[in-house]
Protein backbone atom coordinates (compact mmCIF):
# COMPACT_ATOMS: atom_id res chain seq x y z
CA UNK A 1 0.00 0.00 0.00
CA UNK A 2 1.18 3.49 -0.83
CA UNK A 3 -0.12 6.88 0.24
CA UNK A 4 -1.00 10.10 -1.58
CA UNK A 5 2.62 11.31 -1.24
CA UNK A 6 3.62 8.59 -3.74
CA UNK A 7 1.25 9.86 -6.46
CA UNK A 8 2.98 10.77 -9.72
CA UNK A 9 2.04 10.97 -13.40
CA UNK A 10 1.83 7.55 -15.04
CA UNK A 11 1.26 5.65 -11.77
CA UNK A 12 -1.32 2.86 -12.10
CA UNK A 13 -3.64 2.29 -9.12
CA UNK A 14 -6.62 0.11 -8.24
CA UNK A 15 -9.65 2.34 -7.63
CA UNK A 16 -13.42 1.59 -7.77
CA UNK A 17 -12.82 -2.05 -8.88
CA UNK A 18 -10.85 -0.93 -11.92
CA UNK A 19 -7.26 -0.01 -12.79
CA UNK A 20 -6.62 3.69 -13.41
CA UNK A 21 -3.57 5.56 -14.64
CA UNK A 22 -2.87 8.96 -13.08
CA UNK A 23 -2.80 11.53 -15.89
CA UNK A 24 -2.51 14.72 -13.78
CA UNK A 25 -2.25 15.52 -10.10
CA UNK A 26 -1.97 18.54 -7.87
CA UNK A 27 -1.10 18.65 -4.17
CA UNK A 28 -3.24 21.35 -2.54
CA UNK A 29 -2.54 22.83 0.90
CA UNK A 30 -5.35 25.27 1.66
CA UNK A 31 -4.85 27.88 4.37
CA UNK A 32 -7.69 26.38 6.34
CA UNK A 33 -8.40 22.65 6.62
CA UNK A 34 -6.41 19.55 5.73
CA UNK A 35 -4.29 19.10 2.60
CA UNK A 36 -5.56 17.00 -0.31
CA UNK A 37 -4.52 15.73 -3.73
CA UNK A 38 -6.63 16.54 -6.78
CA UNK A 39 -6.15 13.93 -9.54
CA UNK A 40 -7.29 13.16 -13.07
CA UNK A 41 -7.53 9.39 -13.58
CA UNK A 42 -7.87 7.46 -16.86
CA UNK A 43 -9.31 3.95 -16.84
CA UNK A 44 -6.98 1.54 -18.63
CA UNK A 45 -9.87 -0.79 -19.49
CA UNK A 46 -12.47 1.65 -20.85
CA UNK A 47 -10.37 4.76 -21.58
CA UNK A 48 -12.76 7.03 -19.64
CA UNK A 49 -11.31 9.81 -17.48
CA UNK A 50 -12.56 11.02 -14.13
CA UNK A 51 -11.54 13.62 -11.58
CA UNK A 52 -11.03 12.50 -7.99
CA UNK A 53 -9.81 14.12 -4.80
CA UNK A 54 -7.85 12.11 -2.23
CA UNK A 55 -7.34 13.46 1.29
CA UNK A 56 -3.69 13.75 2.37
CA UNK A 57 -2.33 10.47 3.73
CA UNK A 58 -5.08 8.40 2.03
CA UNK A 59 -3.88 4.85 1.25
CA UNK A 60 -3.86 3.87 -2.42
CA UNK A 61 -3.41 0.42 -3.93
CA UNK A 62 -0.59 0.57 -6.50
CA UNK A 63 -0.48 -1.88 -9.41
CA UNK A 64 3.02 -3.16 -10.23
CA UNK A 65 3.84 -2.51 -13.87
CA UNK A 66 6.78 -3.14 -16.18
CA UNK A 67 7.52 -0.87 -19.11
CA UNK A 68 8.75 -2.31 -22.42
CA UNK A 69 9.54 -0.70 -25.77
CA UNK A 70 7.28 -1.86 -28.58
CA UNK A 71 7.26 -0.92 -32.26
CA UNK A 72 3.96 -0.09 -33.95
CA UNK A 73 3.44 -2.40 -36.95
CA UNK A 74 -0.05 -1.86 -38.43
CA UNK A 75 -3.76 -1.69 -37.59
CA UNK A 76 -6.83 -3.67 -38.66
CA UNK A 77 -9.96 -1.70 -37.83
CA UNK A 78 -9.86 -1.11 -34.05
CA UNK A 79 -6.97 -3.57 -33.46
CA UNK A 80 -3.45 -2.14 -33.37
CA UNK A 81 -0.49 -4.54 -33.66
CA UNK A 82 2.82 -3.95 -31.84
CA UNK A 83 6.09 -5.91 -31.60
CA UNK A 84 8.37 -6.11 -28.54
CA UNK A 85 11.80 -4.76 -29.58
CA UNK A 86 13.66 -7.26 -27.35
CA UNK A 87 11.73 -10.55 -27.69
CA UNK A 88 10.03 -9.84 -31.08
CA UNK A 89 6.75 -11.06 -29.51
CA UNK A 90 3.67 -9.42 -31.05
CA UNK A 91 0.66 -8.09 -29.16
CA UNK A 92 -2.67 -6.64 -30.30
CA UNK A 93 -4.23 -3.69 -28.48
CA UNK A 94 -7.60 -2.03 -28.88
CA UNK A 95 -7.87 1.55 -30.14
CA UNK A 96 -9.45 2.71 -26.82
CA UNK A 97 -6.17 2.02 -24.90
CA UNK A 98 -4.18 4.35 -27.17
CA UNK A 99 -4.02 8.08 -26.43
CA UNK A 100 -3.54 9.34 -29.99
CA UNK A 101 -3.92 6.43 -32.45
CA UNK A 102 -4.47 8.77 -35.40
CA UNK A 103 -0.86 10.02 -35.01
CA UNK A 104 0.76 6.55 -35.02
CA UNK A 105 3.04 5.95 -37.99
CA UNK A 106 4.34 2.48 -38.86
CA UNK A 107 7.72 1.90 -37.19
CA UNK A 108 7.10 4.32 -34.29
CA UNK A 109 8.47 3.13 -30.94
CA UNK A 110 6.10 3.42 -27.98
CA UNK A 111 6.36 2.43 -24.30
CA UNK A 112 3.79 -0.18 -23.21
CA UNK A 113 3.07 -0.65 -19.50
CA UNK A 114 2.28 -4.28 -18.64
CA UNK A 115 0.59 -5.44 -15.40
CA UNK A 116 3.08 -7.88 -13.80
CA UNK A 117 0.31 -9.87 -12.03
CA UNK A 118 -1.79 -10.68 -15.11
CA UNK A 119 0.80 -10.02 -17.88
CA UNK A 120 -1.82 -7.87 -19.64
CA UNK A 121 -1.00 -4.51 -21.31
CA UNK A 122 -2.36 -1.52 -19.38
CA UNK A 123 -1.44 1.59 -21.33
CA UNK A 124 0.62 2.91 -24.22
CA UNK A 125 2.85 5.97 -23.84
CA UNK A 126 3.50 7.73 -27.13
CA UNK A 127 6.69 9.72 -27.73
CA UNK A 128 6.32 13.39 -26.67
CA UNK A 129 6.33 14.51 -30.31
CA UNK A 130 6.24 12.90 -33.74
CA UNK A 131 7.35 14.11 -37.17
CA UNK A 132 4.83 13.59 -39.97
CA UNK A 133 4.55 14.77 -43.57
CA UNK A 134 1.68 17.00 -44.68
CA UNK A 135 -0.23 15.23 -47.50
CA UNK A 136 -2.95 17.83 -48.10
CA UNK A 137 -3.57 21.45 -47.15
CA UNK A 138 -5.07 24.51 -48.83
CA UNK A 139 -2.47 26.99 -50.07
CA UNK A 140 -1.98 29.96 -47.75
CA UNK A 141 -2.55 33.42 -49.20
CA UNK A 142 0.05 35.98 -48.18
CA UNK A 143 -1.39 39.07 -46.48
CA UNK A 144 -4.69 37.29 -45.76
CA UNK A 145 -4.20 37.26 -41.99
CA UNK A 146 -4.04 39.30 -38.84
CA UNK A 147 -1.91 37.23 -36.42
CA UNK A 148 -1.52 33.54 -35.63
CA UNK A 149 -3.94 32.35 -38.32
CA UNK A 150 -4.14 28.61 -38.89
CA UNK A 151 -5.58 26.26 -41.49
CA UNK A 152 -6.42 22.53 -41.37
CA UNK A 153 -3.88 20.08 -42.80
CA UNK A 154 -4.01 16.32 -43.30
CA UNK A 155 -0.83 14.41 -42.37
CA UNK A 156 0.39 11.07 -43.73
CA UNK A 157 -1.46 9.05 -41.02
CA UNK A 158 -4.79 10.68 -41.96
CA UNK A 159 -5.02 12.91 -38.88
CA UNK A 160 -6.19 16.54 -39.11
CA UNK A 161 -3.89 19.16 -37.54
CA UNK A 162 -4.24 22.95 -37.49
CA UNK A 163 -1.06 24.49 -38.91
CA UNK A 164 0.16 28.05 -39.69
CA UNK A 165 -0.57 29.46 -43.16
CA UNK A 166 3.05 29.04 -44.39
CA UNK A 167 2.89 25.20 -44.22
CA UNK A 168 2.53 23.53 -47.64
CA UNK A 169 2.00 20.00 -48.93
CA UNK A 170 5.15 17.89 -48.59
CA UNK A 171 6.44 19.80 -45.54
CA UNK A 172 7.41 17.75 -42.50
CA UNK A 173 5.97 19.04 -39.22
CA UNK A 174 6.51 18.14 -35.58
CA UNK A 175 3.28 17.40 -33.67
CA UNK A 176 2.73 17.25 -29.90
CA UNK A 177 1.17 13.81 -29.29
CA UNK A 178 -0.47 14.82 -25.99
CA UNK A 179 -2.56 17.64 -27.49
CA UNK A 180 -2.38 16.79 -31.20
CA UNK A 181 -1.20 20.32 -31.97
CA UNK A 182 1.45 21.70 -34.33
CA UNK A 183 4.87 22.49 -32.77
CA UNK A 184 7.21 23.43 -35.63
CA UNK A 185 8.19 22.81 -39.26
CA UNK A 186 11.15 20.48 -39.75
CA UNK A 187 13.73 21.53 -42.34
CA UNK A 188 15.76 18.79 -43.96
Amino acid sequence: MASTSDIRNGLCIKFNNDIYKIVEFLHVKPGKGPAFVRTKLKSVTSGKTLDNTFSAGHKIDVVRVETHTFQYLYNEGNDYHFMNNETFEQITLEKSILDAPELLKEGTNVMVQINTETESPLSVDMPASIVLEVTYTEPGVKGNTATNATKPATVETGAQVNVPLFINEGDKIKIDTASGSYIERIKE
